[in-house]
């Protein structure tokens, strides 16, 4: 995703949010707590039914319309200032979405089986822009999980959710690519903002448009492999390319913020910048990609493990680091506690360091 246009986020009524599906207007699954969890199975569809309509079925089952109210300068009292998407991932209430639908809003509320709920944020983690949102309801019919590893490109897909505030809507494509990674600014309809790291994801051409953040992207077996989020576009909708948290790691996030409110994650304890030629010569390294450490944070493990300003980081734990967006995507797939390689240019030394990752929560 480097190189990118215009990335926005899928907000139903924002306009030219810079990550992708909100609108305004208009691994580790989670496992349930007091009562097994039912899951939605694909039904069978009609003869010469087209392969869509099973998924279509089962997966509308599982995805609500999320409204977001907040103050709005200049009125009086909280307003409806957009909507999202989210799935629901327990039989007890539990939703998964966007932290950036939720995040700075007053009141939220869902639309499950055509009634208007009210729901609270149980938490949302800006790093990685997912969150959770419960209502008082039980015996929800919850999203069968399915297994974002067993993907590959052209597997037919599903996406489901609230585009422009319009309705539950189903739109269909192919897995486009898979594994790509970026940065972003994340932008809400209340006016707050933030950078997250968006790694891993599922590329595809089913059209995602504002309104769609939080909401479902399945299988042709009914089973939800991503969260869409993110959508490539210099009009601000669905250019077929759009983008989907997998699911295997957004369910790893959902279980944190469900058991305490927040979420922690691998941390390396330095401040880093993509490497370019001028910053390179600077810093008087002979590397031509990485990232170059600006900043040591001290009795970090960067620090402990010997890790200097202006050491140019080129691999992590054996996965080469040619900018911000691998070094992200490399050091979510490690654990904390765990003693990792990783290889530094320290101008014209090339050297190995033992890093053990600690915790963005420490």
């Amino acid at each position: 995703m480097r190189h990118r246009q215009a990335t926005t986020i899928a907000l139903a009524g924002a306009v030219a949010l810079i990550i992708a599906a909100c609108s305004s207007g208009g691994g580790s699954p989670t496992t349930p707590t007091g009562g097994a969890t039912t899951t939605a199975t694909p039904s069978a569809g009609g003869a010469g039914a087209s392969p869509f309509v099973a998924p279509a079925a089962t997966v509308k089952k599982v995805v609500v319309n999320v409204g977001i109210q907040a103050n709005v300068p200049g009125t009086r009292g909280a307003q409806t200032v957009g909507n999202g998407s989210g799935v629901i991932i327990r039989s007890d209430g539990y939703i998964l979405t966007n932290n950036h639908v939720v995040a700075g809003s007053t009141g939220v509320t869902a639309i499950i089986d055509s009634q208007t709920v009210p729901a609270k944020v149980v938490g949302g983690d800006a790093s990685t822009d997912l969150a959770v949102i419960k209502v008082s309801k039980s015996g929800l019919t919850a999203a069968a999980i399915g297994k974002p590893s067993e993907l590959e490109v052209g597997d037919w897909v599903v996406a489901v959710g609230y585009p422009f505030g319009v309705g539950k809507t189903v739109t269909h494509g192919i897995v486009s690519a898979l594994g790509r990674s970026t940065l972003a600014p994340v932008s809400t309809p209340q006016g707050s903002s933030s950078v997250a790291a968006y790694t891993d994801l599922i590329q595809t051409d089913a059209p995602i448009n504002p309104g769609n953040s939080g909401g479902a992207l399945a299988t042709l077996d009914g089973k939800v492999v991503g969260v869409n989020t993110l959508i490539e576009s210099p009009s601000g909708a669905s250019a077929g390319i759009g983008f989907a948290i997998p699911i295997d790691f957004a369910m790893r996030v959902a279980d944190q913020l469900i058991k305490t409110g927040k979420a922690v994650h691998p941390f390396l304890g330095v401040g880093v910048v993509t490497l370019t030629p001028s910053l390179a010569s600077q810093a008087g390294v002979e590397a031509t990609q990485g990232v170059l450490v600006r900043q040591v944070l001290r009795g970090g493990p960067a620090a402990k493990a010997g890790m200097k300003v202006n050491d140019v980081i080129v691999q992590l734990a054996g996965i080469p680091v040619t900018g911000l967006e691998d070094l992200y995507a490399a050091l979510r797939q490690q654990t904390i506690g765990q003693t990792v390689p990783v290889v530094v240019v320290r101008g014209k030394q090339r050297l190995t360091l033992q890093v053990t990752i600690a915790s963005d929560g420490r």
